[in-house]
């Protein structure tokens, strides 16, 4: 192999890797979001408070 050819395929390597963990580094944050999410609604569930979630609103019930 030429010089040229490791470099590239060393730098898209390198960026394959980048991408992979900056992937990882999201779905972390996301699932500690989650979790935090989780634990204020059990919380605010047992002290009898509203769900103050910032979800999908409830569904309309049938107001016929």
């Amino acid at each position: 192999m030429t010089e040229n050819t490791e470099k590239g395929q060393k730098s898209r390597k390198a960026e394959i890797e980048r991408q992979a963990k900056l992937r990882r580094e999201r779905a972390a944050e996301k699932l500690r979001e989650n979790l935090s999410r989780r634990k204020q609604q059990t919380r605010a569930r047992r002290s009898g408070q509203a769900d103050e979630t910032d979800g999908l609103p409830a569904a309309k019930m049938d107001e016929s």
